[in-house]
């Protein structure tokens, strides 16, 4: 992220009188309109952060570079992001740390990848997995804008997690993995064989059922220690003299988090002492489709409409 004056090329977080954001790029000869006046981009450039420009109408607005929870609320997506308060929650809680190996898979559009590189840092390693080509094109567009070029940690590669995985990474030497993904129950093997011993695994999923099946098939592969599931959920708050409260609306469910720690080679985790009542097992595994699983489609003029606008237009 770039410090010092305001300079052609780089993003600006506009907010008005009322509150409201706008986010704009300074282009040479640039203005920004609204139905209430305009002022030139020029009048930003040279100027510090924190800065207070007037438009011809005479209305403020104060100039920020936007932090990258702002720019991951308002970057062009493809898939759906991970929200701040579950990236912050995952680099946390899965302890990523300047200088780790990370293996993520999921990249979605890239809102979570932004995160585990400011955390690894240039000395450590992030290899983002994405089975969707166009997913991976939107994601490189915005991980290089909010970075302003390439970060010497990341590497993207297209693929299935279980193919690609072995092929990058020798048996025992990634430090986490990170699975954002409909079944990441598949991919256990495949990254058991990858985690060094206490190396975590985390996963995000969005539904009951699919914590349900990732915990008990993590207990059920016998190379982790037991996992541990939580959600987060954030509610502002209004901040005016005397009227201090709640907000109305708030962040409420996104998706869970289950986290789970390898094992070293040939240790059996220790026998659970409490078990679930009869029932609470199906009698049955049956299959469940994207949709069952919660996958929102996204149609193929949004993908080709958002590639143009990350730079990253189809071949």
């Amino acid at each position: 992220m770039r410090r010092g004056p305001l300079r052609v090329g780089d993003k600006v977080q506009l907010t008005d009188p009322k509150g409201r954001l706008h986010t704009i790029t300074l282009q040479p000869g640039g203005t920004f309109h609204t139905h209430k006046g305009y002022f030139r981009h020029e009048d930003l450039v040279g100027r510090p952060e924190g800065w207070v420009v007037t438009n011809t109408a005479g209305i403020e607005y104060l100039a920020l570079r936007p932090l990258l929870s702002d720019y991951v609320l308002s970057m062009p997506r493809g898939a759906a992001v991970v929200y701040p308060k579950d990236a912050g929650q995952i680099v946390q809680m899965a302890d990523i740390f300047p200088g780790a190996r990370v293996v993520e898979a999921g990249v979605g559009s890239g809102a979570l990848t932004m995160s585990l590189l400011r955390a690894v840092g240039d000395g450590g390693e992030l290899h983002s997995i994405e089975r969707r080509e166009d997913f991976a094109a939107i994601a490189r567009g915005n991980v290089e804008t909010f970075f302003g070029g390439d970060h010497p940690a990341w590497r993207l590669s297209v693929g299935d997690l279980a193919d690609v995985l072995p092929t990058v990474a020798e048996p025992g030497s990634v430090d986490r993995v990170v699975l954002d993904m409909l079944a990441p129950w598949e991919n256990i093997d495949a990254v058991a064989g990858a985690l060094a011993p206490g190396g975590v695994l985390i996963c995000y999923v969005a539904t009951a059922t699919q914590l349900s099946r990732t915990a008990e098939d993590l207990r059920a592969d016998g190379r982790f220690a037991e996992p541990s599931a939580w959600e987060s959920m954030v509610r502002g708050w209004h901040l005016e003299g005397l009227s201090v409260r709640p907000e109305h609306r708030m962040i409420g469910h996104t998706g869970f988090l289950v986290t789970a720690r390898r094992l070293a080679d040939g240790i059996a985790p220790p026998e659970r002492t409490r078990r679930p009542a009869k029932g609470a097992y199906p009698a049955t595994d049956a299959e469940w489709s994207e949709e069952e699983l919660g996958e929102r489609p996204v149609s193929d003029k949004k993908i080709r409409r958002v590639r143009r606008e990350v730079g990253q237009p189809e071949d």
